[in-house]
């Protein structure tokens, strides 16, 4: 008699298995390429497999300073951007993780800059390539601290509002510049809408991140694309990526209502099942 073995995402299947301590970690592990299923690489932390599938964690040196790099490395690669030669902006920079996949993708160099200090990634602070500007708010920051205008710029910022930051970074950018952002809607949608940090309505989803692309483009920005980041962020926040450029009149709408309904089904659906 022939047994009939349920079928369980795989990042699921590693927490149920004690692989991974959270989901977050086991979608992380997956992008890395460190998770085998019946020895052949996982490739997307939403694949179904069955419940009794051999499966391998073969953990390798990290590939960017944080897992802020995995995130920006899907973003770069959904929208077509190839940093190859540009000089690039890091603002919320943080341990580097972004600034690290910036410079493996060819970026000729980078300014890092955050409000803390002591955080950046030793391998990056002693990289020429790298310009730190540690206990520096972006308002504050001048093209000349950076050496001049920058290409692209990408935005990865807590507990502040993107509407606060969005026209500080482009002032450092060229004109039709882009960028590429992580809206955080826990640090967008106020505490009401808050479950112990963590932001779970899909209205509340939907209506961030209308309002945050409202924002860019009332601030001169032309919003071109978005997408989900394919690994939650802390407490298993839904988190999106919007590509930006620095000029007005190019945008195209977004589908927003598609763009949630799709995040929640593929990075939060394991919360689901």
């Amino acid at each position: 008699m022939t047994v009939a073995h349920r079928r369980i995402r795989l990042d699921a299947l590693l927490v149920e298995r004690g692989l991974a301590s959270s989901r977050a970690k086991a979608q992380a592990a997956i992008l890395a390429g460190e998770v085998y299923v019946n020895g052949v690489r996982a490739a997307k932390a939403g694949m179904t497999v069955a419940d009794d599938a051999a499966v391998e964690l073969r953990p390798s040196r990290p590939a960017f300073a944080s897992r802020g790099g995995l995130k920006l490395d899907h973003a770069l690669r959904e929208f077509g951007i190839a940093p190859d030669g540009l000089v690039a902006v890091d603002v919320g920079a943080s341990t580097g993780g972004f600034t690290d996949c910036l410079l493996q993708r060819g970026a000729s160099r980078v300014a890092a800059i955050d409000v803390g200090t002591g955080q950046l990634d030793w391998r990056l602070r002693n990289d020429p390539r790298v310009r730190s500007l540690e206990q520096h708010d972006v308002r504050d920051v001048t093209a000349d601290d950076l050496g001049g205008l920058a290409d692209l710029a990408t935005v990865d910022v807590s507990f502040i509002s993107l509407g606060k930051i969005l026209p500080a970074v482009r002032r450092l950018l060229k004109l039709s510049g882009t960028a590429v952002v992580l809206v955080k809607p826990q640090f967008e949608a106020g505490s009401k809408q808050l479950k112990r940090g963590v932001v779970r309505e899909a209205a509340v989803h939907r209506r961030v991140l209308g309002d945050v692309i409202e924002t860019a483009r009332s601030g001169g920005w032309s919003v071109l694309r978005a997408t989900p980041s394919p690994v939650a962020g802390p407490e298993g926040n839904l988190e999106f990526f919007l590509l930006l450029k620095n000029v007005r009149g190019e945008s195209i709408e977004i589908d927003v209502e598609s763009m949630v309904a799709q995040a929640h089904d593929t990075v939060l659906g394991a919360a689901r099942r």
